[in-house]
């Protein structure tokens, strides 16, 4: 199959995803595993990448719904569309997954968590997905690894696109867009609507007393961007996102006439100088604020509302050596600030963060190098350190070790929350100690990746018996991981597989809501203007907390057949189709929580 070279300085992408399994092109760049372009067949961290046309094809509406296929990615999410998700990568609990949005922090310092769920998929060029610690990538929260979004940006003649569509629970979206690229200026502006009335979220089977009515969800979203050529070495660029969702839910504790909704808002500004100030000098200073912003209400009357900003201040340098090597330097400002009707006893906290790295390509070896020290003012220093090699042992195979240390931050919650929350400003950071090796084949339209990773987890923060916050616990999650793509002709086939061991060190006891093995198989087929493909995904038996006892109960496994049609009308337009879970299964992803059922989603896509 011919390979197609694509160079997107600073922030390119490669693409793999549901409905659409041909050969991933091993040269294209990617710059999620080490902040530097570098191309797929040089990377040792193991990376899969989403772009928009396979995001489009999808017909996915929200970020959870693409991520489900991906190896080593697992979301659970009870309720449909719009409704709070845990995402766990490789096993890791949600807090220790890095979640970015064009390179700027949108997580909860409360939580700890990013609102994942609050993304769709209008808005977004691609999505690039990292295994494994990279905190001394990135600093705190990428235990388990990062998930990068990048939203859509300017290329190209200026044009439109629009796109809508409508499915089963009275689900409608719409979408439209203008950008392109003249006169040294490019620019992107997308705006988007997704509602849909839902299903309710809690079995009334499980909680009889709960509201059966269907609890819905409403978002909003708007994008915009533009970026200004300098000369030739330089330019400017501002970006802002912004997506709101309403959702509504059911309060398991609450009578049936109970009207429960919440507002969830995330926010992104940011201000990009790119700047090339020698031949072998590129810099990056930027300044970004992300936001979560979350309020609560009770039959109309407000109840909690939270607000975090993040703002950031990174300065990135990349030089480029003589011997086919790059090395990167860079410091971070990082000011988190909390603000609302909740009593934290500390309402801010300041990091200082500085970077080194070093990836080269000494003939056929890789080898990468990473160190960080994040600085913060309430508990101090986090040091933290990768170490990867890669050997090229043929055209065909290819073979990868790394050795990592991660950590996660104490959130404001666990160290500053009101009194009876069991709060303690004594917190330590939790850590991670990652090992990893990798066997990689590629040729004649082949493609497998086989890994092996041992992640041991320390100082995990959890309730003694008086129920205040202590580092007590451990974990350790060591598994395989093997994903395999080939392209026969018009036929393409993929199957990613996970079998891991998420467990607590001290109980032996399975990690919450995570399964022993799970994995996606999928095939398409191209048939003249048609694209037909299908997707079994399989879970394992997990554990969860039962909804009504809080007693560790058991989830059963389950088995998902989805379908995806995309019908090119002409060059410019497209019709989607997509049938979730259509065989109808009943199962649980969070106990006591519904999933939508049959899902069929159709729509229409028009690029001028």
């Amino acid at each position: 199959m011919k390979r197609k070279l694509i160079t997107i300085a600073l922030s390119g992408a490669i693409a793999l995803p549901l409905a659409v399994y041909a050969e991933t092109p091993l040269e294209m760049v990617i710059v999620t595993p080490t902040r530097m372009p570098q191309s797929l067949d040089k990377t040792i961290a193991d990376t899969t990448v989403l772009d928009e046309r396979e995001i489009r094809e999808s017909g996915a509406p929200d970020v959870p719904a693409l991520l489900r296929s991906l190896a080593g990615v697992e979301v659970a999410q009870g309720g449909g569309t719009g409704k709070q998700s845990s995402t766990f990568l490789r096993g890791a609990n949600s807090g220790h997954v890095l979640v970015l949005l064009d390179g700027v922090r949108i997580n909860s310092a409360t939580t700890g968590a990013t609102a994942i769920d609050q993304i769709m998929l209008d808005q977004i060029e691609r999505i690039e997905v990292v295994r494994g610690n990279v905190s001394s990538v990135y600093g705190s929260e990428a235990i388990g690894g990062v998930i990068q979004i990048f939203t859509k940006r300017g290329k190209g003649v200026p044009s439109f696109n629009v796109s809508g569509g409508a499915g089963t629970h009275n689900t409608r979206r719409a979408s439209a867009g203008f950008g392109g690229d003249t006169g040294g200026t490019s620019f992107n502006v997308q705006a988007s609507k997704f509602k849909t009335d839902g299903v309710s979220a809690i079995k009334q089977s499980i909680v009889p007393a709960v509201n059966p009515d269907a609890d819905g969800y409403d978002n909003t979203s708007l994008s915009a961007n533009v970026r200004q050529t300098l000369g030739t070495e330089h330019s400017l660029s501002i970006s802002a996102f912004q997506s709101r969702g309403d959702v509504q839910y059911d309060n398991a504790f609450g009578a049936s006439t109970d009207a429960n909704t919440t507002t969830s808002t995330i926010r992104k500004f940011a201000l990009v100088s790119d700047n090339r100030f020698a031949e072998s000098w590129l810099s990056r200073l930027q300044w970004a604020q992300g936001v979560d912003d979350y309020k609560d209400y009770l039959n109309g009357a407000m109840g909690s509302a939270i607000r975090t900003s993040n703002n950031q201040l990174a300065w990135q340098n990349s030089l480029p050596l003589d011997h086919n090597g790059s090395l990167l330097l860079g410091a971070e400002r990082l000011d988190q600030r909390v603000s609302g009707n909740t009593a934290y006893t500390k309402t801010d906290r300041q990091v200082n963060s500085i970077l080194a790295g070093y990836t080269g390509n000494p003939g056929a070896q890789q080898v990468q190098l990473n160190v960080r020290q994040d600085r913060y003012s309430d508990f101090g220093a986090a040091n933290t350190g990768l170490l990867g090699y890669g050997l090229a042992m043929s055209e065909a195979w290819r073979g990868t070790a790394s050795i990592s240390t991660a950590f996660k931050a104490p959130t404001f919650t666990d160290l500053y929350g009101p009194a009876g929350w069991g709060s303690n400003a004594n917190l330590r950071p939790e850590r991670s100690n990652n090992r990893e090796i990798g066997l990689r084949y590629a040729t004649g339209g082949q493609q497998l990746h086989v890994a092996y990773f041992d992640n041991r987890i320390s100082d995990l923060i959890a309730a003694d018996n008086t129920w205040t916050l202590q580092n007590l616990n451990s974990a350790r999650i060591n598994g395989v991981e093997a994903t395999y793509a080939a392209q026969s002709g018009q036929t393409a086939f993929k199957a990613a597989l996970t079998r891991q061991n998420p467990r607590d060190e001290l109980t032996g006891l399975v990690l919450l809501r995570r399964a022993r093995f799970f994995s996606n198989v999928g095939v398409t087929q191209q048939t003249g203007t048609w694209k037909v493909g299908g997707e079994w995904q399989h879970s394992g038996v997990r554990t969860d907390y039962d909804i009504n006892t809080f007693s560790r109960t058991q989830l059963a496994a389950y088995n998902v057949v989805n379908l995806t049609a995309d019908y090119a009308l002409d060059k410019r337009l497209d019709l989607t189709l997509r049938a979730d879970n259509l065989l109808d299964k009943d199962y649980m992803v969070a106990h006591g929580y519904n999933n939508p059922g049959r899902v069929l989603l159709v729509g229409l896509n028009y690029r001028q």
